[in-house]
């Protein structure tokens, strides 16, 4: 499986901290963060809630379905410890928000 950068928005879409994107089939949650920018699967791994609608406080984003909690900077269960949200590298090009996601 061989990865590919696409291009998801621009950095000035997320003032709001957050945002659901599509890349293929995969839909991704991209954070802005004070510690920088952030992606992770956009599906909670509970039942499948819309992560970047989430609130975020810091680097912890909570589901609004029924209030997981991940660290967006790792997809880390703030519960468990344990990775359940896939993270995607990021990289900011000018004003430009790219992902590394495989095919």
């Amino acid at each position: 499986m061989n990865n590919h950068w696409h291009f998801v928005c621009d950095i000035n879409e997320l003032d709001g901290g957050a945002r659901e994107v599509l890349v293929g089939q995969r839909v991704i949650a991209v954070f802005k963060t004070d510690s920088g920018y952030w992606a992770v699967d956009g599906m909670c791994a509970h039942q499948g809630g819309p992560v970047a609608k989430g609130a975020l406080d810091g680097c912890c984003v909570t589901c609004p379905w029924h209030g997981w909690q991940y660290d967006v900077t790792n997809g880390n269960n703030l519960l468990t410890g344990r990775q359940m949200l896939t993270t995607y590298a990021v990289e900011i090009r000018g004003s430009e928000l790219w992902l590394d996601v495989p095919d």
